[in-house]
């Protein structure tokens, strides 16, 4: 008998330097570093969670910054995923469209796959270049099923933003 309840593979993806690998990071190790790398490929990572008292095991794959890379095997099998950008930098919005489109390419229309947009780098309010309600608007207009922001930095909304896909993804499947 399996120790899981459930096992989900999630594919976080979006546009370099909006931190998706800090994310990652924060959430396995509750730890954040400064000078973090840029991933050029794909970055596998596990973690077993409690949601809802059910023992879940996440694969997660972190997609470095070639859209390309992100090609029907990864998307085919993941059962939900994480649409990040910075909210200091509008541009990372850029090429949603794109990343979007190589998940909707690869899923059926009856597939169930939720995607939960989110804002990184939520501890710069400074800086902000697209606001929580621009944020929402979008995510609202590109069908998302969720809309967080986080700071990987400060460790806010990080663990949220994988419970809630978490059980978005145990109601679907």
């Amino acid at each position: 008998m399996s120790p899981y309840d459930a096992r989900f593979t999630i594919i976080i993806f979006g546009d370099a330097n909006c931190g998706k690998t800090s994310l990652v990071q924060r959430f396995l190790t509750n730890s954040f570093k400064e000078d973090s790398r840029l991933s050029i490929g794909v970055d596998f990572e596990v973690k077993t969670i409690n949601v809802g008292n059910k023992n879940v095991k996440l694969q997660i794959w972190d997609f470095g910054m070639e859209r390309k890379l992100m090609h029907s095997t990864y998307a085919r099998s993941a059962k939900g995923g994480i649409f990040m950008y910075d909210i200091t930098n509008y541009f990372s919005l850029a090429h949603i469209d794109e990343w979007l489109g190589i998940i909707r390419k690869e899923k059926r229309a009856e597939d169930q796959f939720p995607i939960i947009m989110v804002g990184g780098k939520a501890d710069l309010e400074d800086k902000r270049e697209v606001s929580v309600k621009d944020g929402m608007k979008i995510a609202k207009l590109k069908g998302m099923d969720g809309f967080i922001e986080c700071s990987s930095k400060m460790g806010e909304n990080v663990e949220k933003t994988f419970e809630a896909l978490t059980r978005l993804m145990m109601l679907l499947h």
